[in-house]
Parts: structure tokens; sequence; C-alpha cells
């Protein structure tokens, strides 16, 4: 079978194992069908998110231009502290902005590879989690709009830490921890003006990935340095697919690809 499409990021949806699609734009592929099965993957070329024209991806699935102007990527996107819908202050595009941070966000610990603190909007709860691979993961605070979370990150972070270590998370080396009482911990340090909105009685969700084998080492695929590659899938964590050879692979980061998958 051959499909062939711009990449996005996979979808999701949550289940013992979790059950993740690759969705082209008139194919829609269950990647969980595909293991232990040979994947054939081929760089066409490239089609901006935004633009939809043929030109080099700069940053998540964006061309250069696109990437310095669509109000999704702005650098509140990335720093939820530097929100300010709530103030009625534009960025790129205030109402885009006033609906996308004008909504009720959590705060969350997570352990992929050691246990990070993040924002996300209350809606991508769990997807949130399965993107960053964790295992387990607890929710914090449910505050009413971006900046909130964004301070409470900022806070927080002084404690914790805020980045996955995505070759440990691949490989699984991961340590279960008590994200309860590490969530009791975080207490004292949320800031004042968000200290009510603190979850009392949350409990930790368990994840469990699509995995038959885990790579002892990792080699990343590069599209533009090897624009074909052949190997059998032996899992998917995150957004990454992981063959028997140890490469891995990851959507999200190349989005905005167009490429020709063939499966045998």
């Amino acid at each position: 079978m051959q499909y062939q499409g711009v990449l996005t990021k996979m979808q999701t949806e949550i289940g013992s194992p979790i059950q993740y699609y690759l969705v082209f734009e008139s194919d829609f592929i269950h990647i969980n069908q595909l293991l232990n099965k040979k994947i054939n993957i081929a760089f066409v070329g490239y089609q901006c998110l935004a633009c939809g024209e043929n030109k080099k991806i700069f940053r998540q699935g964006y061309c250069y231009d696109d990437f310095y102007n669509q109000p999704q990527v702005g650098d509140w996107v990335m720093r939820p502290e530097l929100s300010t819908a709530h103030l009625g202050v534009e960025d790129r595009d205030l109402e885009f902005e006033k609906k996308a941070q004008l909504q009720p966000h959590i705060v969350y610990l997570a352990n992929s590879s050691n246990v990070k603190v993040g924002v996300t909007r209350k809606s991508q709860v769990p997807t949130r989690w399965i993107d960053q691979g964790a295992h387990e993961a607890i929710e914090i605070v449910e505050v009413p709009n971006r900046y909130l979370a964004g301070i409470t990150e900022v806070a927080l972070k002084e404690q914790v830490a805020d980045k996955t270590n995505w070759r440990t998370m691949l490989k699984n080396e991961i340590v279960d921890e008590d994200l309860v009482a590490f969530k009791d911990k975080m207490k004292g340090f949320i800031p004042d003006e968000v200290k009510e909105y603190f979850i009392e009685n949350g409990k930790e969700t368990k994840l469990d990935f699509p995995v038959l084998r885990y790579p002892d080492k990792l080699k990343s695929l590069n599209l533009e340095k090897t624009p074909e590659y052949s190997g059998i899938l032996k899992g998917i964590k995150g957004q990454y697919l992981i063959f028997e050879d140890n490469t891995v692979f990851n959507v999200r980061n190349n989005e905005g690809y167009v490429v020709r998958l063939t499966i045998n």
C-alpha cells in the first residue's frame, strides 16, 4: 500500500495502548496496525501549513515568512506568560489570541524522562501528555486563561524541570514517581493569584504506549539528509516512530514535509 501527503502531528486516542493515526488530505492511516511491518518513507517536498506553497519549512510546519506572521506561532505559544489577550492587547491577531488564550488551561506535572512542569489548554488533556511521551501525569491547577497558567509554570520551573530528555523517554529509561506527593510539594510555590485554582484531590493518569521493543541507542531520521528510509516499525511513543534498527522519526518535527509512505 502506498500513501502520499503532508505530515502533521499524529492524532491520538486514549486507550491501552494509545491509538495513533496519521491523517493526510485523502487518507487516514491507523499507525498501530503497522507494527512489525516494513515502512518506506520517501521525502517528496514541502507544503507550508499556512500558505500551502512548496517553500522550505523553517519551524513547526511553516515557511520562514509564515512562522513570523501567523498568530498560532506567536511567542506566547511557547512562553504562555507572554499572553496578553486577557488585557485586550494584540500580538498578531487579537481575535485568534482571545479564542486560544481566554479558555481554561491546566498546569501539570508529567513524567516522561523526568518529572517536568508544563501548560496546556484543558481541551488538550491528555493529548498533550501523550505527545510528550509521558507515562504518568497529574494536573496541578486549572485556571481561566493562558497568562495565569504561564506565570504558574514560570514559578514552578525554579523547582522542577520544564524539558523532556527525548533520548531517555524513547529508551524508556524511566522511574515511576509519586506525582501526588510531588504536586503537594509544589503547592507552596504557586503564585498568590493562582492559589485558589489548586486542584486538591487530583489523581495520576497512567499512559500506555504501543511499543514492542524500545531502542538501546538512537539514530534520528533527518529527511533532508536521508530522503528515503526503510525500516520495520517496532513502536510509537510521543510523536516518534521507533524502528527495529534503532532509527527514530519525530513526526511532529517534520510537519509540512510531503512524504510518500509505502507499507510492505
